[in-house]
């Protein structure tokens, strides 16, 4: 389904540590350049990593446009209430320029060792479906939040402050079970160029869109962001993201206007600043047009 909204585009960060200053003005600069929304991976496990939502705040903190959102949080390790009031609490913070991004959770060793549950992949869409009735209804801001579950349970708490506009949960999904929740829960779908070529993803959001048909929804109005990653050069195409601008402005064309994609997200190869310089003068101006 091709695109139904303007393109966006944005910058994908991984939350090192030790490159903090380079993260501020990366995206400093990306607000600069008109891009529109910062990815935050969210690997609580990695030692090297700054707690995503902790940076999150702080970047929003440090922008007036930019819409920032966890792409995406290990659910294993944030309890659903908890993460709704953060989602709803940075999204005040920021004058609504919060999204939420969900996932099922990956890295089970990891997650374990921190205290976090081991489930199966069975078992993790069981738990994501349950977070996403406690979340929505809290970001709704129903009375009071009640759900029986068996992986999270909520015993009729208020929920509050309201978010400052309604925040999406976007969804990282491939396999047929996410795919099927996310069209029939999901604001929108995150899924890694880096994991899924053109032709898959064309599958993947078929699937998609026949679960939201199905839920009585419209399909077109799932957001789909893609995060991309690679490098733009000056010599030939030597990759699916590595060549020219010429080639870029083809290939994510070709990407919205095949498998749907409104949103992309950069993880970009090499100097940084020079391809945020580069994909937000050359690329993205052709590809909105």
């Amino acid at each position: 389904m091709p695109a139904q909204r303007p393109t966006t585009f944005g910058l994908f960060l991984t939350p090192d540590a030790a490159q903090l200053g380079a993260l501020r003005e990366h995206v400093a600069l990306a607000e600069r350049e008109g891009l529109d929304v910062i990815g935050i991976q969210d690997h609580p496990y990695q030692r090297r990593f700054l707690d995503a939502f902790a940076l999150m705040g702080d970047l929003l903190a440090r922008t007036e446009r930019l819409t920032v959102f966890s792409d995406v949080a290990s659910l294993p390790l944030r309890p659903p209430a908890t993460l709704a009031k953060t989602a709803a609490s940075l999204d005040v913070l920021s004058g609504g320029r919060f999204e939420l991004g969900l996932g099922a959770g990956a890295f089970w060793d990891a997650i374990a060792a921190m205290g976090g549950p081991r489930r199966t992949p069975g078992e993790s869409v069981d738990a994501l479906e349950e977070a996403i009735a406690i979340i929505r209804s809290f970001l709704r801001g129903d009375t009071s939040v009640r759900f029986e579950g068996r992986h999270y349970t909520a015993a009729g708490f208020r929920p509050g402050p309201p978010p400052a506009h309604d925040v999406g949960i976007w969804i990282g999904a491939y396999g047929p079970r996410m795919l099927a929740l996310t069209g029939r829960l999901g604001d929108g779908w995150v899924p890694s160029l880096m994991y899924a070529s053109p032709d898959a993803l064309v599958e993947m959001g078929e699937r998609v869109d026949r679960a939201a048909e199905r839920a009585g929804r419209d399909p077109g109005a799932i957001r789909r962001v893609l995060n991309i990653s690679g490098a733009i050069t000056d010599g030939p195409a030597t990759g699916l993201l590595q060549g020219p601008p010429d080639h870029w402005i083809e290939t994510l064309r070709g990407l919205r206007e095949g498998p749907g994609f409104d949103t992309f997200v950069l993880a970009p190869e090499g100097d940084v600043s020079e391809q945020i310089e580069r994909f937000a003068r050359e690329v993205v101006p052709e590809v909105r047009a």
